[in-house]
């Protein structure tokens, strides 16, 4: 019951953690009414910290969950990331605003390299765990455009801030309760890698796995970022209830998080490198198509958009499982995010000036550009199957 118990509110806390992220983006309009900015892009920059801090934050996160506990990081994180949106909820400014979303960003840092190996381990089939995990991660991507936009219009933007921050410091006691203490740090177990790769294709999977996280993030934060403003402007005499526009946001994500459960299904029965290639060529046509779509051809092609741009993030997990032993694979998986992260995170602070510079659509073909630089990154994913005959040798 621990087992299962544990299993849950790691996958919750997957949820969590993209949520309070997008909290932001989601309001940025209103909060730029309510501090007197005449635009919303030019308030968007002061969320930079956030994400530059989710990124660089993972290397010392990841680090003290390898030798320090990854029960003891979680609960930090719960606590921390909860009573961080309290304060943002606080703010009378921009600048305490950005203070505010730099420390959401800097505890938000600590799931993916602490949370997501302390869920895979010892997990008999890691993709289809990774899958469902995936899936919590964006339904809380979900949740974000849905309850954003819901307390917004009940009860203002602070809300937005306020509730879920009590609701994460509520599971944080939870967590304490019932997850026991771990008996050894992740440092000093047994453990082993899935497949052994030499020291020269594992420094090569290594390097293929960041730079193809740093332009797949690209995609991830311009597109989550901007797709709420994106889909205000393209339904603009359709439909203009920010409420209503919350929730078919809520329902692109919904439907695409769906894809990273097949996905990670996938992940155990094929092969990673053909499988993670036509993902991220598969998401060049869709971009093109978004970048030319109105009204509901626009909802359409956004829903096939994030269906490929979601599907693509189980691999970078799913090769350091494959590749890393358990014993350090917070501190690789911290590397990899805060190099990864660290680069996408410029992408927050360039969307309120790309957008206001050059609008959605030519924004939407640079993002098909940078889906192409995916796909070639991927090429040089080295062959898994003469590794995996060398294993069962």
């Amino acid at each position: 019951m621990h087992k299962r118990s544990a299993i849950l509110l790691l996958n919750v806390a997957h949820a969590v953690d993209h949520m309070f992220l997008l909290i932001f983006a989601t309001a940025v309009a209103s909060i730029a009414a309510d501090f007197g900015f005449a635009r919303w892009e030019d308030l968007m920059p002061f969320g930079v910290g956030a994400f530059v801090m989710f990124g660089l934050g993972s290397l010392p996160s990841g680090r003290l969950g390898d030798l320090w506990g990854r029960r003891a990081m979680m609960i930090a994180f719960f606590f921390g990331i909860g009573a961080s949106s309290l304060i943002a909820s606080l703010a009378q400014g921009p600048w305490q605003l950005a203070a505010a979303l730099t420390l959401i960003g800097t505890f938000a840092s600590i799931y993916h390299p602490v949370g997501i190996p302390m869920l895979l381990q010892g997990a008999l089939r890691p993709g289809a765990t990774i899958g469902v995990n995936g899936l919590a991660g964006n339904l809380g991507i979900a949740v974000a455009a849905a309850l954003t936009g819901l307390l917004m219009q009940w009860l203002g933007w602070r809300a937005a801030f306020a509730v879920p921050g009590v609701v994460c410091i509520a599971l944080g006691i939870v967590f304490m309760r019932v997850v026991p203490p771990e008996t050894e740090s992740p440092a000093q177990r047994k453990g082993g890698a899935q497949v052994r790769l030499s020291r020269a294709h594992v420094a090569r999977a290594l390097a293929v796995m960041t730079m193809a996280s740093a332009t797949g993030g690209i995609l991830f934060n311009l597109t989550t970022n901007g797709n709420a403003q994106l889909l205000t402007e393209r339904f603009r005499g359709v439909m203009n209830d920010p409420a209503t526009l919350g929730l078919l946001l809520a329902s692109i994500y919904a439907v695409a998080s769906l894809a990273q459960v097949v996905v990670g299904r996938l992940i155990d029965r094929v092969a990673l490198k053909p499988l993670y290639l036509s993902i991220a060529l598969l998401q060049v046509p869709v971009l093109l198509f978004s970048a030319h779509g109105q009204g509901w051809w626009l909802y359409a092609g956004l829903l096939g958009t994030m269906v490929f741009i979601f599907g693509a993030i189980p691999f970078t997990d799913a090769m350091i499982v494959r590749y890393v032993d358990d014993r350090m694979r917070s501190r690789v998986a911290g590397m990899r995010l805060a190099v990864s992260l660290g680069i996408s995170s410029l992408a927050v602070w360039l969307l309120g000036p790309l957008v206001k510079g050059m609008g959605f659509d030519t924004l939407l073909l640079v993002l098909a550009g940078v889906a192409l630089c995916t796909a070639f990154t991927v090429l040089w994913l080295p062959s898994e199957e003469p590794a995996r005959a060398t294993a069962t040798a």
